[in-house]
């Protein structure tokens, strides 16, 4: 019954997207204050404490950043649009009309508002879709993974998020679903489904190239309104979803719905022939490397960074350090790449260095500042 109030609560009242896109599966802890600043955030991370239990500030996003999120989504929404057909055809042939869509809040759920709806569009299959919580070394929320399988019996589960950066998430997902079966005898597929996929951690997803998906621009404005998840012990309860706010004082600045009016307004203009052709050459190339694991290793080492936690690969993982850690340097591929003119922004905004780095197959890397550490 409480599972039953949460969902109804989230449907209608839970952030800004329409409940006919996404039903999110989240405690409401919208009146408890969970943030502190970056920098004070970032040394209770550091000295112990686990980045689930409080929350990053989140600002009504300053022009300069804005204007660059609509730039992107002009240059990109066509790329994504592309990504996300080709994601989607490999889905629905796997699981068809049985699949339910469970994206990882909170970048996974503008993802996978685009593959229903794309599904939708081209198969005339409206799947269920709803978006939980997954945290790196605590594990996926249990109580909303029993209430989508009792909720809807004989589906099969298909786990989205927006990219991959080393792959934490991705073992953190096999590791889950394992626990999971052990626990409650229920089998579930740990395939992660994803538009981008440069650190090769998934055999299911629209490009391996470390390109900027432009809903990466920005926080809970391009997310639904939508704090990262929480997982604290003094609001959570063992039968409670993980906790996340809505920042409803930032709707006048909410992109959300627009980003996926943009992007779904591409799916009639896409080339179906190069799209089938994109998914046959996917299901050619099906390796699980994980081999940016290998290149943050490298970095850590030639950087003498402490641990793999403070190396950040990719750009969406870029990004994220440079809006809500405390960056210390960024590593570029190519300092001249259209992907990276906002990152080039951000770190200028910031004081960080960027520095050339041609060793490793993403397009760049954020690493984040050791607390004590002089930048």
């Amino acid at each position: 019954m409480e599972a039953e109030t949460m969902e109804v609560k989230s449907s209608t009242e839970f952030g800004s997207y329409s409940k006919e896109d996404v039903v999110f599966l989240l405690k409401d802890l919208s009146n408890i204050q969970l943030e502190g600043s970056t920098e004070d955030r970032e040394k209770r991370i550091q000295s112990g404490q686990h980045y689930s239990e409080t929350l990053p500030i989140e600002y009504n996003p300053p022009a300069n950043y804005l204007q660059l999120f609509s730039e992107t989504l002009k240059e990109y929404k066509e790329k994504v649009a592309e990504c996300t057909a080709i994601v989607s055809e490999q889905i629905y042939h796997k699981t068809g009309s049985r699949t339910v869509l469970v994206s990882l809040a909170r970048a996974g759920t503008p993802i996978g508002i685009l593959i229903k709806r794309y599904i939708q569009r081209k198969y005339g299959s409206i799947l269920p879709h709803y978006s939980i919580s997954i945290i790196r070394d605590k594990g996926i929320d249990e109580a909303a993974l029993l209430f989508i399988l009792q909720k809807h019996k004989d589906c099969s589960i298909q786990f989205i998020d927006g990219w991959t950066g080393k792959g934490a998430i991705s073992i953190e997902l096999t590791k889950a679903c394992k626990q999971f079966n052990e626990k409650y005898g229920i089998k579930l597929d740990d395939t992660l489904a994803v538009l981008a996929d440069p650190g090769y951690c998934t055999n299911l997803y629209g490009t391996r190239e470390d390109f900027l998906i432009p809903s990466a621009c920005l926080n809970s404005t391009v997310s639904g309104l939508v704090s990262r998840t929480v997982l604290n012990k003094e609001y959570i309860g063992k039968e409670d979803f993980h906790g996340a706010k809505f920042y409803k004082e930032l709707l006048p600045h909410d992109v959300s719905n627009l980003y996926l009016e943009e992007i779904t307004a591409e799916f009639p203009l896409l080339n179906q022939i190069a799209i089938t052709a994109a998914v046959k050459k996917n299901w050619e190339d099906q390796e699980i490397s994980f081999k940016g694991m290998e290149e943050v290793k490298n970095i850590q080492e030639v950087f003498e960074i402490d641990s793999s936690h403070y190396v950040k690969p990719g750009v969406g993982e870029t990004t994220r350090v440079l809006l809500r850690r405390v960056p210390w340097k960024i590593l570029m591929k190519d300092p001249k790449s259209p992907y990276v003119r906002h990152i080039v922004m951000l770190a200028e905004e910031r004081g960080v260095e960027i520095i050339p780095y041609e060793h490793m197959s993403y397009t760049c890397c954020g690493l984040i500042k050791k607390v004590g550490q002089s930048i």
